[in-house]
């Protein structure tokens, strides 16, 4: 997401934490539900209906139905985020996904007032070689961001780690438009967490909890924002992808919330 700096960071408590941790698992498991139905004649909408399906189920609403931004609110209850489209991707009966294309699934649940917040990039069918590598190597910024955080470090010790391995691995195009961002009661708010080195920033410490959301283009950094006020595009068309985790720093160290229980990514 791409947002002002205003805001301050808001330290939460162990117990606040505890509500985050709930919130995060189930945006995990909303999100490996609506991703299983990913697949070649499926259309995003569909998936929408079904993550609405999903959390009506249980109770929970989701954040990016009705959040304000572009000309008004957005429209639907997930974003799907289809290969040249960066992020903010709204689903649509018209989209029908194929086989070999690749698509960002963005869920935000709110489970008793506080946001879930994760995605992951799934391969609809076989993917080309080049777009799996792409794939792959996001997955693995994500990683290294992460493994970046530590109590006392630096917000860009974590841009620092996901830029240097795009680039060793051939991509220069990391996204410098949208930005990781705290999340807890209020869906964004501060620290922006950018995923390229542009300084060391603000210091990190225990009681933060934020995203990190790598999105990593297989061609140029630089997007567009199409007439719907929301779709972000390579300028180029050339593939994206993207992952993300909320991370949580605590007495006992970083923690990723939103993993699926009996899992460890």
């Amino acid at each position: 997401m791409d947002m002002k700096s205003r805001d301050r960071v808001t330290l939460l408590s162990p117990s606040e934490i505890d509500c985050m941790r709930r919130a995060g698992r189930a945006a995990s498991d909303m999100l490996h539900h609506v991703g299983s139905c990913a697949k070649a004649g499926v259309t995003t909408q569909e998936l929408d209906d079904i993550a609405v399906a999903w959390t009506k189920e249980r109770g929970y609403t989701n954040g990016p139905l009705g959040y304000p931004g572009g000309p008004g609110s957005f429209t639907r209850s997930i974003c799907t985020s289809v290969n040249e489209v960066v992020c903010h991707g709204i689903p649509s009966t018209k989209q029908k996904l194929k086989d070999g294309d690749i698509i960002n699934i963005d869920v935000s649940p709110i489970v008793d007032g506080w946001y879930g917040d994760t995605s992951r990039t799934f391969f609809v069918g076989t993917p080309a070689p080049h777009a799996k590598k792409l794939v792959d190597v996001t997955e693995e910024c994500l990683r290294r961001g992460i493994a970046s955080v530590k109590d006392g470090g630096r917000v860009g010790d974590i841009g620092k780690a996901i830029e240097e391995y795009a680039h060793e691995q051939g991509f220069s195009g990391v996204i410098r438009a949208f930005v990781g961002h705290g999340v807890g009661r209020t869906f964004h708010t501060a620290p922006q967490i950018p995923h390229y080195y542009r300084g060391r920033g603000e210091r990190l410490e225990k009681g933060m909890v934020f995203t990190i959301e790598p999105m990593i283009n297989a061609g140029r950094f630089e997007t567009q924002t199409l007439s719907d006020g929301w779709t972000a595009v390579t300028i180029d068309k050339k593939l994206s992808a993207q992952f993300e985790h909320t991370i949580a720093i605590t007495h006992k160290g970083v923690e990723i919330l939103t993993v699926r229980e009996g899992h460890t990514w």
